[in-house]
């Protein structure tokens, strides 16, 4: 056929067709969720894509309270601060506080730490079971004048929509005491694949072994897709506890007289069922710094 010798209006009508099958493409092209590293077929070998990034792309595994909408934030430099006692006297708060976003866990606090940690506070990551700590303090976490994102993970049977999840019905309240609060929550599919990620990197799966996985686990997952470079602070290797000097510190730097945090690394990694593998964790985010931008600092891993 060509082209050329059709009737004007016959060009027209192919002319705007074209237009809209390319504006569709573009539209699922950008919207579909694509994961921030793929797997190769060998067990335990992770290859991280190539994929360019993409500012404020919407990260679809998280959808707010009430409106449902995804995720959209990204940072160039994301400054992940753990919770571990490692943060104690190091005095890095001012170095952290420089990074355009940083990333806290569960109820970690600021005040009274803020030279060792820091005082701003991006992103929050909150275990389900961090919930209702967060809710004793709700002005402080919620209130008008936090802009922090709260990014909330937890299974179905605490997460669910229809009234019987105990913990989305915590946190629905909260935002309608608090209308500003910007609280996400991990989608089913998104536990799923998380899982699934845990399965391929480990060969174990999850439920069967009996392992829970950590709010880090979802935080360096959620970092990955969202972060060109993570810079994480006060989190040890998976070696460290089994080296002649390391360091006896409080499993929370805010909880002091805690339980030493290399006992309670050991005391979870050989739990039979219901211990979180921080140990075997760390393996493999040691295996994935070596392909993504990811920084460790206070103490500093040596990647071989």
């Amino acid at each position: 056929m060509n082209v050329l010798s059709l009737p004007p209006q016959r060009k027209s009508l192919i002319a705007t067709s074209l237009i809209v099958a390319v504006s569709l493409f573009v539209v699922v092209v950008n919207y579909s969720e694509k994961p921030s590293f793929l797997f190769q077929p060998v067990f335990g070998e992770t290859l991280f894509s190539k994929q360019p990034y993409k500012p404020y792309k919407p990260h679809l595994g998280y959808v707010s309270i009430p409106k449902q909408e995804p995720l959209k934030l990204n940072c160039e430099l994301c400054s992940i601060v753990s919770s571990s006692g490692q943060m104690l006297g190091q005095g890095a708060g001012p170095q952290i506080d420089r990074s355009p976003c940083i990333w806290r866990m569960n109820n970690a606090p600021t005040r009274g730490f803020e030279n060792d940690v820091g005082r701003r506070t991006t992103l929050r990551v909150v275990s389900h079971t961090s919930v209702p700590l967060l809710l004793q303090k709700p002005q402080y976490f919620f209130g008008q004048a936090n802009d922090t994102v709260y990014v909330v993970w937890g299974p179905l049977r605490n997460m669910r929509k229809d009234g019987k999840g105990i913990v989305y019905n915590m946190l629905r309240q909260a935002s309608e005491n608090y209308p500003h609060a910007r609280i996400y929550v991990t989608t089913e599919d998104r536990m799923n694949h998380c899982d699934m990620v845990f399965k391929k990197e480990t060969g174990r799966d999850r439920i069967q072994s009996g392992s829970y996985l950590s709010t880090g686990w979802f935080t360096l997952i959620l970092a990955m897709d969202m972060c060109k470079e993570i810079h994480i602070y006060g989190m040890i290797n998976d070696t460290y506890c089994k080296t002649e000097d390391y360091k006896k510190v409080p499993y929370h730097y805010y909880e002091a007289g805690s339980r030493d945090e290399c006992a309670e690394y050991l005391l979870h990694e050989s739990a039979p069922y219901g211990g979180h593998r921080f140990i075997t964790e760390k393996s493999v985010f040691a295996k994935w710094a070596k392909s993504h931008a990811i920084k460790f600092f206070n103490p500093p891993w040596q990647l071989s």
